[in-house]
């Protein structure tokens, strides 16, 4: 009697610790993932650390091989080594990167390469959600060589998003993503901060759709532009008193990478339109992901750090031009993609 007395406890013992166990797990699975009672899953926290160094040598592996027998893909390379460091990029080295990419080209392939990967898939879904619209074939105009006036369309392969600023103007940033703010309540920063002169160019960095339009109290008048893909959310705040926008522009408008949208300022802070009550003129630039439509606008935003985004796309600026007339600013080269 005694005997069986305490085998039922041990199986009872033995069940709780399974029970335990597996609710460690789901609880680890629930800070990535999101499951409705419909049985609905998507991403719900990234955290984008991705060094400037690995974006720069993966970038340039994927244009080296484009076109070749075995093409190399960026965010691939980038994702596979999110899950082979677990997210922790301090171990990050060239070697591995460059170890990954012989394989890759010596025949084999990426799916067999990440078999019994843990989260490759899911640093796969999250970083091409942060840098699928950046990479790709297209079109742009050139001047012709020898020629002031005439241009001409040069077939690229590369990097089609541009950056924030305009070509031909200085700002200067730092990593400031999750900096304290206290303004209207306690809150991090959840962008990044380009430092630089009143009425500077604003440049749509990827194209996509105009979602948002106007005045916001804590950031001034800005712009929200939603990718075509969906994914990404565009955020470009305190933008210029009396001349915050490009005029023409309205919510549902379409515009291209390249395109001047807006103008810098030091407007928000105030529940009162067209103030400025920002200390330094600057943009607030800021990149929120998007894996379902319950996430926009509400306690589950994934808003992402773009310092070393803004960092490489610095290297691809939109040459812009002043129509004396309106004192607005257009872009001088066009792009097709």
């Amino acid at each position: 009697m005694i005997l069986k007395i305490k085998i039922r406890n041990l199986i009872i013992l033995i069940l709780i610790i399974a029970l335990a166990i597996s609710s460690i797990l789901i609880y680890q699975n629930n800070k990535i993932y999101s499951v409705s009672t419909t049985e609905k899953k998507f991403i719900k926290y990234v955290e984008f650390n991705v060094p400037y160094s690995l974006l720069d040598c993966a970038l340039k592996y994927d244009i080296k091989f484009h076109n070749t027998e075995k093409p190399i893909n960026w965010i691939e390379l980038i994702a596979y080594l999110g899950a082979k460091y677990g997210g922790e990029y301090k171990r990050y080295k060239r070697s591995h990167l460059d170890k990954l990419v012989k394989k890759l080209t010596d025949g084999e392939s990426m799916e067999k390469l990440t078999e019994g990967m843990k989260y490759y898939d899911y640093y796969l879904e999250a970083y091409t959600a942060v840098l699928d619209g950046f990479v790709g074939e297209y079109e742009i105009e050139q001047q012709k060589k020898d020629t002031e006036e005439e241009t001409e369309w040069v077939k690229k392969y590369g990097l089609i998003a541009f950056s924030p600023i305009a070509k031909g103007y200085e700002y200067w940033h730092y990593d400031d993503f999750g900096v304290s703010r206290t303004y209207g309540y306690k809150r991090v920063h959840l962008g990044n901060d380009l430092m630089g002169q009143v009425g500077t160019p604003i440049i749509a960095v990827e194209g996509g759709i105009i979602e948002a339009l106007g005045w916001n109290r804590y950031g001034g008048w800005r712009i929200g532009i939603r990718s075509f893909d969906n994914k990404r959310y565009y955020y470009y705040a305190h933008l210029r008193k009396n001349f915050p926008f490009k005029k023409a522009l309205k919510v549902g408008d379409t515009v291209k990478a390249g395109d001047v949208i807006g103008y810098m300022g030091r407007t928000g802070y105030s529940n009162t339109e067209n103030t400025n009550n920002i200390t330094k003129s600057h943009l607030h630039f800021g990149i929120e992901l998007i894996f379902d439509e319950s996430q926009k606008e509400s306690n589950n935003e994934i808003w992402i750090n773009v310092y070393n985004i803004v960092r490489l796309l610095n290297r691809n600026k939109s040459k812009t031009v002043k129509n004396l007339e309106t004192k607005e600013y257009h872009r001088v080269y066009d792009i097709k993609y």
